[in-house]
């Protein structure tokens, strides 16, 4: 996420390094993905995407809290959102259950990683203008990292309901395009890189992230079908809360 700002004479410190570390880690976690979903290994696949989702939410805020951010490290970090967030997943989808449906399915693969570039250059570009600070608790449309996410629920369900058919590899197709087109909307999500918790809040904080890192551990395709379906109630009511205030 950053390129060390400070330098001694016989070079950087080496704890100034951990933010770059952890961005080419999550590099490797998607490549590796990748190649785990191309040989039917769908579970880790699946796991290295959710260790890069982790990644990529750490890196940044170690690197502002060591003061070692830099403009090549932000380039690096959107280099590996797109690899792991807007590359792997839906290869990783396509390899498990499209493949029947070749060329709809590889549209629909081609569609949502043309929207997660696009939201990924909007995002940069935005970020270094002024509208940033307009309105900072919200990122406009779902940030990549979700879309991540919510592209493989159609692998959670079928993870976790082994006895029910699989999902239509057509409806599949949709929704990775719906997906994608999510990640380019301008429908405001919430930010959870803003949110602020009070002193009286963080115990319960703590316990409540302890309780949905055990659950992830134990139950993982249950959780995240739970987490996808409340991030997706979310964008609904940022969408109907948008149309209401639009309207008055």
């Amino acid at each position: 996420m950053a390129e060390p700002s400070d330098r001694s004479e016989s070079g950087y410190a080496l704890i100034q390094l951990l933010p770059n570390v952890l961005t080419i880690t999550a590099i490797c976690a998607g490549l590796s993905a990748i190649r785990f979903g191309v040989q039917g290994n769908y579970t880790l696949a699946v796991q290295l995407i959710v260790a890069a989702c982790v990644l990529d939410g750490l890196d940044g805020r170690i690197a502002r809290l060591l003061k070692s951010t830099s403009k090549m490290g932000a380039e690096l970090d959107s280099l590996a959102d797109f690899l792991n967030f807007g590359v792997a997943p839906p290869l990783i989808v396509y390899f498990w259950g499209l493949q029947d449906f070749s060329s709809f399915g590889w549209i629909a693969v081609l569609i949502y990683a043309v929207c997660c570039v696009t939201r990924l250059a909007r995002f940069n570009v935005t970020s270094k203008s002024e509208e940033a600070s307009q309105d900072s608790a919200y990122f406009v449309g779902v940030p990549s990292p979700a879309g991540a996410l919510l592209v493989m629920l159609p692998m959670y369900l079928s993870f976790a309901f082994t006895d029910l058919p699989q999902v239509p590899g057509m409806v599949t197709c949709v929704y990775i395009v719906l997906i994608g087109l999510l990640m380019i909307s301008r429908i405001p999500t919430w930010s959870f890189k803003t949110t602020r918790i009070s002193r009286e809040n963080v115990k319960f904080v703590l316990v409540g992230v302890a309780i949905a890192g055990a659950a992830v551990l134990t139950f993982a395709w249950t959780t995240l079908i739970v987490l996808c379906i409340g991030y997706a109630s979310m964008v609904i009511w940022a969408w109907f809360r948008k149309q209401f205030h639009s309207d008055r």
